[in-house]
């Protein structure tokens, strides 16, 4: 069975340091992610004068600032994220990063990126969406906020435009996100309405909830990683230190070990069991050659090593073929 991806969100949690955005790098290979993924954008071309920061990020930031004041001191530069990546390249892991505006798509673009992340935000934005289609690589698509029609319209543009291939994450676009909203039967819902792979991406805070949709089937866990959530900024507080991120991954790898192929079948570790769990019939006193078999005088005792229980029928109103002593396996 192929491996869940999964993918550290270090996001903007680098707090506009290439130096820290590297470290994220360093900790998320140490934690067993498959990627580490950034967010690339120019903050005046995200978001308008007027825009207000989220509840989440007002009590996650220690100043009263507009959306576009904070987002400009999240901002790493282009150059920066051409040594991000080769960075990433020279630890062995998989840089990858979401734009967030369409210049940053085009210089994302000439990084040579596997595939995009497009951030539940964008969902309904059709020029954004157009130009990712017409890059022509796969989509990731987070469905936070989303009904099932908007996500429709979404990949019809997508494909419209040229993107040859769509996954979905299950998302709830809150920070932290309550576990009672999670709604991780929604997963199986977007496979069967769309019938493409589907994983999840997490903002509760805590990892049972992502080892839990491993085992309901996720290709792909997204996961905010931080190195200390402690640290000012907007997603700390929502996101697994090093060491969270470490159990998660042992967790979610210990679980797709256990969900195995599906077949029903005794497993090697348990044939060596049989004999000693199972049970064989046995005489339930002594008997003497010729005696007739009865319910009386055999019975089922462990081990397992000998004529099997579901062999009763066949075996009452027999003779024995010689004589047998109390518990002693029945032969014919």
């Amino acid at each position: 069975m192929k491996k869940c991806t999964l993918i550290a969100e270090a996001g903007v949690n680098h707090n506009g340091s290439l130096e820290l955005a590297k470290k994220l790098a360093d900790e998320a290979k140490r934690a067993g992610a498959d990627i580490v993924k950034y967010q690339t954008f120019r903050a005046e071309k995200l978001t308008s004068a007027q825009g207000k920061m989220a509840e989440y990020q007002k009590s996650n930031t220690r100043h009263e600032e507009s959306q576009l004041e904070m987002l400009k001191k999240l901002e790493l530069s282009y150059d920066n994220f051409v040594e991000l990546q080769e960075y990433c390249r020279g630890i062995g892991i998989v840089f990858l990063s979401t734009p967030f505006d369409l210049e940053s798509i085009s210089f994302l673009n000439g990084l040579g990126l596997p595939f995009w992340k497009v951030p539940s935000g964008e969902v309904t934005n059709y020029p954004y969406l157009r130009a990712i289609g017409q890059t022509q690589k796969p989509v990731v698509l987070s469905t936070g906020m989303c009904r099932l029609s908007e996500i429709r319209e979404a990949m019809k543009v997508l494909t419209r435009f040229g993107c040859p291939e769509i996954s979905l994450l299950h998302c709830t676009t809150e920070y932290p996100a309550p576990k009672s909203e999670v709604n991780l039967r929604a997963m199986e819902t977007l496979r069967q309405e769309f019938q493409v792979p589907v994983g999840y991406s997490d903002h509760t805070q805590g990892i049972e909830i992502p080892i839990a949709a491993v085992a309901m089937g996720a290709v792909m866990i997204e996961k905010h990683f931080t190195l200390d959530k402690e640290m000012e900024g907007p997603d700390h507080k929502a996101s697994l230190n090093p060491e969270e991120w470490r159990e998660m991954v042992s967790a979610i790898r210990n679980v797709e070990a256990a969900l195995g192929r599906g077949i029903k079948i005794p497993c090697e570790a348990e044939e060596k069991n049989k004999v000693i769990a199972r049970k064989s019939i046995v005489a339930a006193r002594d008997i003497i050659k010729g005696e007739v078999f009865t319910e009386d005088n055999i019975t089922a005792k462990r081990p397992g090593n000998g004529i099997s229980p579901m062999k009763w029928e066949t075996i009452l109103g027999t003779r024995a073929v010689r004589d047998f002593r109390e518990d002693e396996l029945i032969e014919r």
